[in-house]
């Protein structure tokens, strides 16, 4: 999970839909696939499938270095809004392991979360 600076509300549909995009891109150029993406206005979940052998740290690395540069290229007006710092994320991170649990349950729950508005969202 990947939470924007101050849990603000930076994230419009349209930007979330290019995110998954480029999200999914830095996952195959690890060799990885991102099973499950969805996200709310103000932070994003992933369910990527990788084995043990990936440096995690440098996946998430990417995973945020990429989108973030992305995103500003692609709608700096909205993103001048809620940069702070220069930063357009929190510099923590969540990741889980699945153990035991069925790839579909997290899935479902990935699936479950809230997206911001519809096509009216700021662009």
């Amino acid at each position: 999970m990947f939470v924007t600076k101050y849990r603000r509300g930076a994230l419009t549909k349209k930007m979330l839909v290019r995110c998954e995009e480029v999200m999914a891109d830095v996952c195959a150029d690890f060799g990885r696939r991102l099973a499950e993406f969805n996200a709310e206005d103000d932070h994003i979940h992933l369910l990527v499938e990788f084995p043990p052998t990936v440096q995690l740290s440098a996946l998430v690395n990417s995973l945020k270095g990429v989108s973030a540069r992305r995103l500003r290229q692609e709608f700096p007006a909205h993103v001048h809004r809620y940069l702070l710092g220069g930063n357009f994320s929190s510099r923590s991170y969540y990741v889980g392991t699945k153990g035991g649990a069925p790839l579909s349950v997290l899935a479902k729950y990935v699936e479950s979360q809230r997206q911001p508005g519809g096509d009216s969202s700021p662009a």
